[in-house]
């Protein structure tokens, strides 16, 4: 991830860590991403793959497309999946094609594709994963229970926790919408009150 998709994620980055107020020693020690690394991301000289933008998303608690996307509201998207920034691990390419904020709650939609003899082991993101399986057949879920999925096939899970994708024939490509619910408020407890408190 180079050139401009490098420039926004290091904004948001760095926004969005200033925004939580912490140090970026604090953010390496959250994310278990070393903070030599976290500085070259925050300039836009990094190279993240997957897992680095899954652990960012899961010590800052946001989408992953919070830390993706500029924020835009246009009267027409048009997408072309052949054209975008691709996020990539040992077995999976990854292109955001969307991010819709609904009221609190932020869908992102994913092209994936996976290569053949492959496992991608993931920590987990915040909220829901959707999946529909476009072509070839995968494995997803636990790895000591993972479900088969054929083409047109679709399973929705929580992604917290290890997981793994795997191919079970040849080249697999699929859809994911994520979506994730809106934070609850903090409660406050404070002294002299009775019952739930006060949000903060």
């Amino acid at each position: 991830m180079r050139g401009q998709a490098g420039q926004v994620l290091a904004a948001n980055l760095r926004a969005l860590r200033e925004r939580a107020g912490l140090s970026l020693s604090e953010l390496a020690r959250r994310s278990d991403i070393a903070k030599g690394t976290l500085s070259q991301l925050e300039t836009g000289t990094g190279n993240p793959t997957i897992e680095t933008v899954f652990s960012l998303s899961n010590a800052l608690g946001v989408p992953v497309s919070t830390l993706l996307t500029e924020p835009q509201d246009p009267d027409v998207v048009l997408v072309r999946s052949a054209g975008l920034d691709v996020l990539s691990s040992n077995a999976v390419d990854l292109r955001m094609l969307r991010r819709l904020d609904a009221t609190d709650a932020v869908f992102e939609l994913y092209d994936q594709r996976v290569r053949p003899g492959e496992v991608q082991r993931s920590a987990g993101h915040p909220g829901r994963e959707h999946v529909i399986v476009i072509s070839g057949v995968l494995r997803v879920g636990p790895p000591d229970a993972p479900y088969e999925l054929g083409p047109g096939t679709t399973c929705a899970s929580r992604r917290r926790g290890r997981t793994c994708t795997r191919p079970s024939t040849g080249r697999s490509r699929r859809c994911c919408c994520w979506s994730t619910p809106p934070t609850p408020p903090r409660v406050v407890r404070r002294p002299g009150l009775t019952g739930g408190g006060a949000p903060a």
